[in-house]
C-alpha cells in the first residue's frame, strides 16, 4: 500500500517540490545556524545563490566531526525550548552526537516510518513488537511511532530478555518484528533451542536495521521465521531510520525525496557522479527545523536508481549498503570506531599502545574482543590485580560504546609491530557486501 501521494508524483513534480524546499532550508540553515553563515562567508556563497537543484554542488559538505566539533547544541537552528526531544549517537570520541527534534520535525519523521511501515504491507490489523533499544538510540522511538500513525498496535518490549521476547510473541500472536537482523536469528537459536516452531509463531514481516544484512541473514530469517524481510535506512543526524526503506518488491529501498535530496559523491574527490554511479551517498535535508543537515557526508557507498519500481513508487531508490569509505563498525546496531577504544585505553594506568580489535559473529550476534597489551607482563602473574584491570577496562568501554566487550590482555610486545600503519581491527564476521 501507498501511504502517502509525494510517493508516487512524476520526477518533475518531485524536483520541483524539492527545488522549492532546498530553497528555503538553505536560506534558513544560513539564517540560524552560525556555523553555516561562517562556512558559506568564508567562500563567498549566499543562499540566493542556489537557483537551481544542480546548485547543490556549491554547498559545503558537512561531516560527522563538525557535530562533534559543536557539542552538544552547536548546530542547532532553534533554542532549546523549541526542542521537544532529544537524541544521539556515537561520535568518534566520547562525545556523543546529539540531535534534536521540533515539534514539525517529530511529525515528519513519524509520516517517514509510517511510510516505511506501509511499504512492508502493515497495517492497523498488526501487532508490531519493538525489539530495538528504547533510549537515545532513534531506532525504537522511530519505529513507533510510524507504526502507530499507520494504527498498528505496538508492543514496545525493547531490546534483550529473549525468552520474554519469544513469550510475549506467541501470546499476543505479534505480526511484525522490529529489530536487527543478528537479534533476530539469535532469536530463532532459543526457539530451536525451546522447540518453537514457526508455525507457534504469528509473525509476518520484519522492519529490520542498524546493522549490515547479508542475503545469507534474510535468506535464514525469512526461512525459519516464514516472514518477509524487509530492510531500512536511516542516520540519526538525518532523523533517524526512515530515511529510505524496501517495499516488498526488494528492488532497492525507496528514499523518502520530498523530505532529503540524495547524491552520489566519488569518495575520495567529493566529486558528484552521474547518475547509476557507485559511491559515496550524501544527503541534505528539506524540512528540518531544528538540525538542519546540508550535504552530510554519510561514508555509505551504495547507488541510486531512479526508475518507478514495480509497488508504484516512483521515487528514487537506494541500493543495499555496499561498504563504508571509513573505519567505522557497526556492532550490534552501536556505531563504533576504533578511535573511541583507543581514548578508553590510553587513559588506563598500566596498559600499552598496542591493541587490536577482533569482531565476530557468534550464534547470529556481533562480538567483539579487545585485546591489549600490558606495560608490566608481572600484572598476569596476579590474578586479583588482572580482574580488577580487566573489569576497569570493559567498564570504561562499555560506558563509552554502550556494549559490552570481551578484555584480553596480552604480555608486552605480543601483537606484531609493523612500520606502516597497524592493523588494528580484525573483523571475521560474514560480510554484508
Amino acid at each position: 500500500m501507498i501511504w502517502n501521494a509525494a510517493e508516487k508524483i512524476s520526477r518533475k513534480e518531485m524536483r520541483e517540490l524539492q527545488l522549492s524546499r532546498l530553497r528555503w532550508q538553505v536560506e534558513y540553515a544560513y539564517s540560524h545556524v552560525p556555523f553555516y553563515k561562517k562556512k558559506w562567508d568564508e567562500i563567498g556563497l549566499k543562499p540566493s545563490h542556489i537557483e537551481r537543484l544542480s546548485d547543490i554542488s556549491k554547498i559545503p559538505f558537512t561531516v560527522k566531526t563538525d557535530l562533534r566539533d559543536h557539542y552538544p547544541t552547536g548546530l542547532f537552528a532553534v533554542p532549546n525550548r523549541e526542542i521537544v526531544r532529544f537524541h544521539s549517537s556515537s561520535g568518534t570520541t566520547g562525545k556523543p552526537i546529539v540531535v534534536g527534534y521540533t515539534r514539525n520535525d517529530m511529525d515528519n519523521w513519524t509520516e517517514c516510518c509510517a511510510r516505511m511501515a506501509s511499504a512492508a504491507g502493515v497495517t492497523r490489523d498488526d501487532i508490531a513488537q519493538i525489539a530495538f533499544g528504547y533510549g537515545l538510540f532513534t531506532g525504537g522511538f522511530g519505529l513507533h511511532y510510524g507504526l502507530e500513525r499507520v494504527g498498528a498496535s505496538v508492543l514496545p518490549i525493547s531490546s534483550g530478555n529473549s525468552e520474554r521476547q519469544l513469550m510475549f510473541m506467541q501470546d499476543l500472536k505479534s505480526t511484525v518484528l522490529v529489530a536487527t537482523p543478528s537479534y533476530v536469528l539469535h532469536l530463532t537459536e532459543i526457539m530451536e533451542e525451546k522447540g518453537i516452531a514457526k508455525e507457534d509463531i504469528f509473525l509476518k514481516v520484519g522492519l529490520f536495521g542498524g546493522e549490515g544484512h547479508t542475503p545469507e541473514m534474510r535468506e535464514q530469517i525469512e526461512r525459519r521465521l516464514g516472514i518477509d524481510d524487509t530492510q531500512n535506512y536511516g542516520l540519526t543526524e538525518l532523523c533517524g531510520p526512515g530515511v529510505s526503506y524496501e517495499c516488498l518488491e526488494h528492488t532497492g529501498m525507496h528514499i523518502n525525496e520530498d523530505m532529503f535530496i540524495a547524491e552520489i559523491i566519488d569518495p575520495k574527490t567529493g566529486e558528484v557522479l552521474p547518475e547509476g554511479s557507485i559511491g559515496e551517498i550524501v544527503y541534505t535535508t528539506l524540512t528540518k527545523e531544528g538540525i538542519p543537515m546540508l550535504r552530510y557526508r554519510t561514508k555509505d557507498i551504495t547507488r541510486i536508481m531512479y526508475e518507478p519500481c514495480a509497488c508504484g513508487r516512483t521515487n528514487a531508490r537506494m541500493d543495499l549498503v555496499m561498504g563504508r569509505s571509513d573505519d567505522m563498525m557497526v556492532i550490534r546496531g552501536v556505531n563504533v570506531f576504533p578511535s573511541q577504544v583507543e581514548s578508553v585505553l590510553m587513559g588506563i594506568d598500566g596498559i600499552g599502545q598496542q591493541y587490536q580489535l577482533i569482531v565476530t559473529t557468534e550464534k547470529y550476534m556481533d562480538r567483539m574482543e579487545v585485546q591489549v597489551e600490558l606495560l608490566d607482563g608481572a600484572i598476569l602473574e596476579s590474578y586479583s590485580n588482572l580482574e580488577r584491570l580487566t573489569a576497569e577496562i570493559r567498564h570504561k568501554i562499555k560506558t563509552v560504546l554502550q556494549i559490552d566487550v570481551k578484555v584480553t590482555l596480552l604480555n608486552p610486545k605480543t601483537l606484531e609491530r609493523t612500520a606502516g600503519k597497524s592493523k588494528r581491527v580484525i573483523d571475521k564476521r560474514l560480510k554484508a557486501f
